[in-house]
């Protein structure tokens, strides 16, 4: 599914990674590690396309993300460390919003559901800047029970969270993958689940 050819990134004359190489496949699960500083947000905003590389190609489907750049988008949910939820709006009205932009459709009742399956009963309908951090990254993650994008990039997707909603995600990964998903992702907390289709990638700390 993804294909990522010799890839360079340089920030501040300083070089994170060079011809970087590695492919995930339908079905995989590929976590990032490595410290602060590494490269693993700038890794992932190079293969999202939000950002170029100095050097190297991604490939989404045998095909370089430059040339349907609009089709590869819309194969694509991006997750950033930053929960993109509007402050002002409710969790109700961030989700039907979301929803309305990407072309989806959901009944209210099912939105509801899914936010209190999420552990929001009672919190819908308040200006999401009166929740907690974890509360907003909820928020955010309902996205992956509401879309049909095939390549998941997660930028910290468990920041904030409690056991119980690390454990209800990585269920939601699961699933994801047994549909012929793929997932990257970058967290500074190990999977607890076990994921067959595992695949892990680390980079270091260049000075």
């Amino acid at each position: 599914m993804l294909e990522i050819e010799a890839l360079t990134c340089i920030k501040q004359d300083r070089c994170l990674f060079e011809s970087l190489n590695f492919s995930l496949l339908s079905g995989q699960i590929m976590q990032i590690e490595g410290p602060n500083g590494a490269g693993k947000t700038s890794l992932l905003r190079i293969i999202a396309g939000f950002s170029q590389p100095d050097d190297g190609n991604v490939l989404f489907n045998m095909r370089n993300i430059k040339e349907d750049y609009d089709g590869y988008a819309q194969s694509l949910l991006f997750i950033g460390h930053k929960t993109g939820v509007n402050q002002q709006l409710t969790a109700y009205e961030n989700v039907t919003h979301w929803l309305s932009v990407h072309g989806y459709t959901s009944t209210e009742s099912e939105i509801y559901s899914l936010l209190g399956k999420l552990g929001l009963v009672g919190l819908e309908d308040v200006p999401v800047r009166t929740l907690s951090a974890g509360q907003q990254r909820r928020v955010a993650l309902v996205r992956l029970w509401l879309n049909d994008a095939k390549l998941w990039i997660l930028d910290e997707p468990f920041t904030a969270l409690d056991k119980k909603g690390v454990a209800m995600l990585q269920s939601r990964f699961q699933q994801h993958l047994d549909k012929g998903g793929a997932i990257l992702l970058t967290t500074h907390q190990d999977l607890t689940d076990t994921f067959a289709s595992l695949q892990t990638l680390a980079l270091e700390y260049r000075h």
